[in-house]
């Protein structure tokens, strides 16, 4: 491909459908078809899909086998029949609507549309606007308001459907620990996964740093688990450990698992991040996809809450892709945290963790 195209995935759907049943502030209500419709509005209102090297694209249409690569039948058709039945509550962080099905299968084939764009060269780099999210859901359990894993569901997807041999890297940014993915990809030693996420170190939970992996996979599982209040410069400072592993690992496609509930407005992150932040990760991440992997990297929407902020973050992104200048709201230009920054603390984790890396890393 000589000219540069980002793909983005979208469909109406995601903005109408899967309705939460309860309304604010219970948790769930967070995950709405508004945040969809206020991320495409924003992108509309400043004419990004004006831009002739963005490319809207419709997620690949997917029968239940595909799903059967990463999902339990079990499970599918019990979401399945719950859609049927008018929806309900699985546990009291995912809820099924009777669409949910529908959408939740929508959103993994627009996961695999991106993914699948970027190795065949339809664009160069891709961003899946779906819903729901799925790095919390597990093959036998929907999870964290996640119904099907997306990212998983779209790597087996290349590895069974496509013999996509390759290595890929994921990068997790959500606020939360991606348990899903993890559980998933825990022995392959040909999928690296990094998840950056809050942690409440005054009590025992899954997503700490001693979790690197197991037999072949040891050392590509890496996670770093981070304090409530991170600010930009601590999230950049945390992502740099990241680097010389991916110019390690070399692999042939970065999988981004795009959260962006660190935002300092959202309702269920307790972080300090402004939209600049996702526009600097994108921007690094992508000049390193161009380095290691000829620019193939992948954006798919997981959390993301605020709706004020979220559309921001979603543009600071694309124009990173796109090479061009981001502008901050004017909101965000008065605030500053750096007086709130975590370093002393992240010193103290980054150095652990990465004595716990070196025996898996040379460049380390």
């Amino acid at each position: 491909m000589s000219e540069k195209k980002v793909g983005i995935i979208l469909d109406d759907d995601f903005g109408s459908k899967h309705l939460p049943p309860y309304p604010k502030p219970s948790f769930i209500s967070f995950e709405h078809p508004i945040r969809i419709n206020a991320i495409l509005n924003h992108l509309e209102r400043n004419k990004i899909f004006k831009d002739n090297r963005v490319v809207k694209v419709k997620p690949k249409e997917i029968d239940e086998t595909i799903l059967e690569l990463a999902h339990s039948k079990y499970h599918i058709e019990t979401i399945k029949k719950i859609s049927l039945i008018g929806g309900g509550l699985l546990d009291e962080e995912v809820f099924v609507t009777d669409d949910t099905f529908d959408l939740a299968k929508k959103a993994v084939g627009g996961a695999i549309e991106a993914i699948e764009g970027v190795v065949k060269n339809h664009y160069t780099q891709s961003f899946a606007l779906i819903r729901p999210p799925g790095h919390h859901a597990y093959r036998e359990k929907s999870s964290g308001l996640c119904i099907f894993n997306n990212i998983a569901n779209s790597i087996l997807y290349l590895r069974k459907k496509l013999s996509y041999t390759e290595k890929i890297a994921i990068i997790d940014i959500d606020d939360h620990f991606g348990d899903g993915i993890a559980q998933y990809f825990y022995h392959d030693p040909s999928v690296l996964y990094f998840s950056l996420h809050e942690f409440d170190f005054t009590q025992g939970d899954i997503g700490m740093f001693d979790e690197l992996g197991q037999d072949e996979g040891i050392g590509k599982n890496i996670n770093f688990p981070v304090p409530e209040g991170i600010t930009n410069e601590d999230f950049y400072y945390c992502l740099d450990l990241l680097e010389p592993i991916l110019n390690e690992f070399q692999p042939a496609l970065i999988i981004v698992a795009t959260g962006f509930d660190m935002y300092y407005t959202d309702p269920i992150g307790n972080c300090s991040l402004t939209s600049i932040a996702y526009n600097q990760f994108a921007d690094k991440f992508l000049k390193i996809a161009e380095r290691v992997c000829e620019g193939r990297i992948s954006f798919i929407l997981e959390g993301g809450y605020d709706i004020i902020g979220l559309p921001y973050c979603v543009e600071a992104i694309i124009k990173a892709l796109l090479k061009e200048k981001y502008e901050p709201p004017d909101y965000e230009k008065n605030i500053s945290f750096v007086d709130d920054s975590k370093r002393e603390e992240l010193d103290k984790i980054k150095t652990f963790l990465k004595n716990l890396l070196k025996p898996y890393w040379d460049q380390l």
